[in-house]
């Protein structure tokens, strides 16, 4: 999976498609991602105390990672990502579209 956490990424399929938001949690065990704002459920919380009311929040749910598509920060575009590897040995995500890389300093590894 090359998505990262903070990364701007784009729904392609399902209920939400269109709608663009910033990945809050990546899970890798099954290929999962949280996007913000996006795929909200509603949870019926019971009161803990005596007195207090039980309340209906709204939590987003995770999306497998394949209905999305990165937004690339250069061309400003949904794109799929490449990987390359550079003189230091090192793997670098590549925008298919615009062949640039994609900044890492910016996202944060997943976890």
């Amino acid at each position: 999976m090359m998505l990262r956490k903070n990364d701007n990424v784009m729904i392609i399929a399902g209920k939400d498609k269109g709608k663009s938001g910033k990945i809050i949690k990546s899970i890798m065990s099954n290929e999962k991602i949280v996007v913000d704002k996006v795929n909200i459920a509603k949870k019926h919380v019971k009161s803990k105390y005596e007195g207090k009311k039980g309340e209906i929040i709204e939590k987003p749910m995770p999306i497998h990672a394949s209905n999305v598509k990165l937004i690339c920060p250069k061309c400003g575009k949904p794109a799929r990502v490449g990987i390359r590897k550079i003189e230091s040995g090192k793997n670098v995500r590549v925008c298919k579209k615009c062949g640039e890389d994609i900044n890492e300093e910016l996202s944060q590894p997943a976890g």
